[in-house]
């Protein structure tokens, strides 16, 4: 595991959108312990939203992009809108994804919380936001 003084995501304003309970709580967990803030998580799209309105500014999301049938593609839009990096998890083929996310960053699931993590402190590092074209 990266320490906190040596992760990029030290300090950060995490938001974790994620309808799976353990996958969640360990995700928030992996980052909390490299010294990221996070927020939430929270397991659906409506939650989402309203936290999203409330929380102060954000720097990484990584959100499941299907919650229990409802895709998250209104909160990619305001997080991508806000400058926010976005990380996207799957375990659906690349296919329901449409184009102008395509380029966002991706992990398929099966994924650990580690890698989930290595895959968000890599946006950090080097990412430039920019909203995808339709």
């Amino acid at each position: 595991m990266t320490s906190a003084a040596a992760s990029p995501l030290a300090g950060r304003s995490i938001l974790i959108v994620e309808d799976e309970y353990l996958i969640a709580d360990d995700l928030a967990r992996e980052l909390r312990a490299v010294g990221a803030g996070v927020v939430g998580p929270v397991a659906s799209l409506s939650q989402a939203m309203r936290l999203l309105a409330d929380a102060g500014p954000l720097d990484v999301a990584i959100l499941d992009i299907n919650l229990r049938e409802t895709l998250v593609y209104p909160l990619i839009d305001q997080l991508l809108a806000a400058q926010v990096r976005v990380l996207i998890t799957s375990g659906y083929d690349a296919a329901i994804i449409p184009d102008r996310y395509r380029t966002l960053p991706r992990c398929d699931k099966p994924v650990s919380t580690e890698q989930l993590r290595e895959a968000a402190e890599r946006l950090w590092d080097g990412a430039t936001v920019s909203l995808p074209t339709p």
